[in-house]
């Protein structure tokens, strides 16, 4: 089914905008080509990391002939020594929408990064708090002297819910949690909870989860078949382009966990075991942070063998956000 839908504004109505979120391994992938097939939308990457060239095996990107002709945005954008952050992401997508839809299009926001995607939904707005050098300084330094754990562990004392949304490995956005508190005598949980969550789209929400032991098993069979792709190779070409371990975008999953084998720090079975373990509690913080999160319709996909059933219950609740008429 290929015809092209009303705009939002021949509808007479907020631009229509389907996101489809879950944690790391859910299946997003499969689904999200044949939903964009069916409704003839364009895929917006909902992924921090996968904005990063030359980072295509860790982030799990889709190949060129797995998109099947549906057009991707804000993948590949960066180089791996340009940071991204939320706000890039906002006014990107504050560009790309509107052309997705005068293109008779739907767009479709496809993605795990909660704050990201929750902050598009609902148009947070993030009022500038400052940036105290020397203080960020100072906890880096308290990382690297006492560990990521007991830097977490400072977050925690003050802002349990945002200590859970983030992973200790995570050092760049719990040292900037700690320093909004620090700059304004605010938790970064508090000014997310202050923001009036309202939505400038007609918005379908889809949420995907399974029974967890399965995601976990699917998480570890995704992790060997990286390994068997060359993960090692692809982190090894990036340290021989000179990026190192401290750059944003090595901080991601499957970056941080090799570097250490790499540096002789680590054997390569102790680096896929934390990479697997790290795994596994990323997503469950994705879950998490998807929890607090409102709006979405949950699809339990915990028999992926059941694709078509799973598809027909996604179908149904799109057509029936949206109606039948594209």
């Amino acid at each position: 089914m290929t015809e092209h839908y009303p705009t939002g504004d021949a509808a007479g109505s907020r631009p229509k905008l389907l996101v489809l979120i879950g944690p790391t391994a859910v299946g997003k992938t499969k689904l999200s080509i044949e939903l964009a097939k069916t409704f003839s939308c364009e895929i917006i990457s909902g992924d921090s990391m996968q904005v990063y060239r030359g980072m295509d095996i860790g982030t799990a990107k889709i190949s060129a002939s797995e998109t099947e002709g549906i057009p991707h945005h804000l993948v590949d954008i960066h180089e791996p020594d340009e940071p991204f952050s939320v706000s890039e992401f906002q006014e990107r997508c504050d560009a790309l929408i509107p052309e997705i839809e005068a293109r008779g299009r739907l767009p479709f926001i496809v993605g795990g990064t909660g704050l990201y995607i929750e902050s598009l939904c609902y148009r947070y707005e993030f009022a500038e708090s400052g940036a105290d050098e020397a203080f960020r300084q100072e906890q880096a330094l308290f990382a690297e002297k006492e560990g990521t754990e007991a830097l977490h562990a400072r977050l925690r004392a003050i802002d349990p819910e945002s200590a859970e949304r983030l992973h200790p490995n995570d050092t760049r956005r719990v040292i900037r949690a700690l320093e909004i508190y620090e700059l304004t005598g605010e938790t970064l949980s508090q000014r997310l909870a202050a923001q009036k969550k309202t939505t400038p789209y007609d918005l379908c929400l889809i949420g995907l989860t399974m029974d967890r032991q399965m995601l976990y098993n699917r998480i570890e069979e995704r992790i060997d078949l990286m390994m068997e792709q060359g993960l090692v190779e692809e982190v090894r070409t990036l340290k021989a382009r000179g990026y190192t371990p401290d750059m944003v975008s090595m901080q991601g999953l499957g970056y941080k966990e090799i570097w250490p084998y790499l540096d002789g720090s680590e054997t390569l079975e102790e680096a896929v075991y934390k990479l697997k373990r790290d795994t596994r509690h990323f997503a469950k913080r994705q879950l998490s942070w998807f929890r607090h999160m409102r709006d979405i319709q949950w699809v339990d996909v915990s028999e992926p063998e059941k694709f078509s059933a799973n598809f027909e219950q996604v179908h149904g609740i799109i057509t029936g956000r949206f109606g039948s008429d594209f």
